[in-house]
């Protein structure tokens, strides 16, 4: 990804940061420090954000974990503004291991959760101090930053990890386009109704409801273009009328090709060099 700066591996996986990222630190800094805040109070913010995103890695780097217990790499991590992008060299095939890939993420989460739990349980005991209450307080974003991340992935639309979960679970009893159809109608139904409740309340559900939406239709798209079958070249059998595209056709050569609507004939002057010529007879 273009403006992306290596910061180094985690468990052999190349992890970046995206320029604007780094940006949204130095604002969060610059703004809390111009509002009165102090160096303090802008340093903390800038370390609660740098938390957060740490947390972003360690969920991302649960799917790719999980991934790879599949024989699936993962290319990278990157952090952006708006989280974490793990890139897999490919989606799992079979759909117990989606549901496991996608579930891995939000797992880790509810284990960083439950071990700063435990934090506070143990920091409850300890003398009172001021460095014991700042630490205290400081476990407690961190559990609070990781049930948050838990149930926002959770949510069944895409592309968060729910949706992933949502059709994971589907494909197990209907074909995987079907699946995903049915889990992207879900996504947008959410959408509709986060958006409507976001104009009357925040402007970012909004955008959120816009990102599902849209993250939705990239989803379904890529698994039509995924599933659908090849272009079968075919010498032209006169006539061809029963065929959109092929009425008219009277010699040379015609492009099966797959569509929305189902096949239709496309007109060219010769077949590519040891290109597969089959002879349709019937197309339906």
């Amino acid at each position: 990804m273009r403006w992306s700066y290596r910061m180094g591996k985690l468990a052999g996986i190349d992890v970046y940061v995206h320029l604007t990222f780094l940006l949204l630190l130095a604002w969060i800094g610059l703004s809390r420090l111009f509002s009165g805040q102090g160096v303090a109070g802008a340093t903390l913010s800038v370390l609660l954000v740098v938390m957060v995103f740490g947390i972003v890695v360690l969920h991302e780097l649960g799917h790719a974990l999980a991934a790879r217990h599949y024989g699936i790499p993962t290319r990278d991590i990157t952090l952006l503004p708006i989280g974490g992008v793990a890139r897999l060299a490919r989606m799992p095939e079979r759909p117990f291991q989606e549901f496991v890939v996608a579930a891995a993420g939000p797992a880790v989460n509810l284990v960083l959760a439950c071990l700063g739990a435990l934090g506070l349980f143990v920091s409850a005991g300890l003398q009172a101090s001021l460095p014991v209450l700042l630490l205290a307080e400081f476990v407690e974003w961190f559990v609070l930053a990781n049930l948050v991340l838990l149930v926002f992935n959770l949510v069944p639309a895409f592309p968060m990890d729910g949706g992933r979960i949502l059709r994971a679970l589907l494909a197990s009893k209907l074909p995987y386009l079907r699946a995903t159809e049915i889990a992207v109608k879900v996504a947008r139904v959410l959408a509709v109704g986060l958006g409507v409740y976001g104009l009357f309340n925040s402007p970012m559900l909004v955008l959120i409801a816009i990102f599902v939406w849209m993250g939705g239709g990239a989803e379904l798209a890529m698994v039509r273009q995924r599933l659908q079958p090849a272009p079968v070249w075919a010498p032209v059998a006169p006539p061809f009328a029963g065929i959109p595209g092929g009425a008219g056709i009277s010699g040379g050569h015609i492009l099966i090709v797959p569509g929305p609507a189902g096949w239709r004939a496309v007109r060219v002057q010769a077949p590519p060099p040891q290109a597969p010529s089959v002879r349709i007879v019937d197309i339906r």
